[in-house]
């Protein structure tokens, strides 16, 4: 995994959003992950989003499988 690229997917004001969104691609076999998971939960709204990252090569899937949700 070291030379794949990581993207962001999407960034939420709550964790659960986020979260929701990680298992829709989880359910679909498309790795994700959280970043900034636990600072998000601390600081205000808007100031520190929690963001969906995914790999590169998955950017297209991920964004129209969102999409249609």
């Amino acid at each position: 995994m070291q030379d794949e690229t990581m993207v962001v997917l999407a960034e939420y004001n709550t964790i659960t959003e986020a979260e929701i969104c990680k298992s829709i691609l989880d359910s679909a076999g498309i790795w994700s992950t959280i970043r900034n998971e636990f600072m998000s939960s601390i600081y205000p709204i808007g100031t520190m989003p929690a963001q969906v990252v995914i790999r590169e090569e998955d950017y297209e899937k991920a964004e129209s499988l969102l999409r249609h949700r």
